[in-house]
């Protein structure tokens, strides 16, 4: 049985929910998000509890329970608190800098790199090489930051590049003379 999936999401206060057959729509102080579901699960509200369950116990079915249960209570999050992710780069000479709301890497290519954020995600700089993404859904603010990590992944040698706050990087050993 699907731990995650039986857990019900308590819905907050100043948060509604509204549940038209798959398609849930959820708003809060800091935004809407709306997410159509497999037509296969049951999605019920009981006063402020939304439970999630399925029709029978087929692979397909397990699988999905737990994971709109979890996209269930994440949009609840994302509509109260926000989510963020934060990265950092690393290496000489890598900076990063905030033009309106581009933002731009100069992150050893001859030309700087700018990145302009979607509608809904918020990119801040905290000196010249930390930034934060943030937003109220939890996967457009990853895939974001999975983005401009993707601009100059960390190289093992040294360790270069833009990273995940937190992230270790394992090094390798360089080359040996004979």
């Amino acid at each position: 049985m699907s731990r995650i999936g039986l857990r019900p999401t308590v819905i907050p206060d100043g948060v509604t929910v509204t549940i038209d057959g798959p398609k849930i729509t959820v708003k809060g102080p800091k935004g809407e998000l709306a997410y159509e579901f497999h037509p296969d699960m049951i999605i019920k509200q009981e006063n402020n509890e939304i439970r999630v369950s399925r029709p029978n116990d087929s692979n397909r079915n397990r699988a999905l329970h737990g994971t709109t249960s979890s996209l269930i209570s994440n949009m609840v999050e994302g509509v109260t608190k926000g989510f963020t992710k934060k990265l950092e780069l690393v290496g000489v000479g890598y900076r990063a800098n905030k033009q309106g709301k581009k933002l731009v890497l100069n992150v050893g290519y001859s030309q700087p790199v700018e990145i302009i954020p979607e509608e809904g995600i918020e990119i801040s700089v905290e000196g010249n090489n930390k930034i934060s993404v943030s937003g109220i859904d939890k996967q457009r603010v990853g895939e974001v930051a999975a983005n401009i990590r993707s601009v100059r992944s960390p190289e093992p040698y040294k360790g270069k590049g833009i990273r995940y706050e937190g992230e270790h990087v394992r090094h390798k050993e360089g080359k040996t003379g004979k």
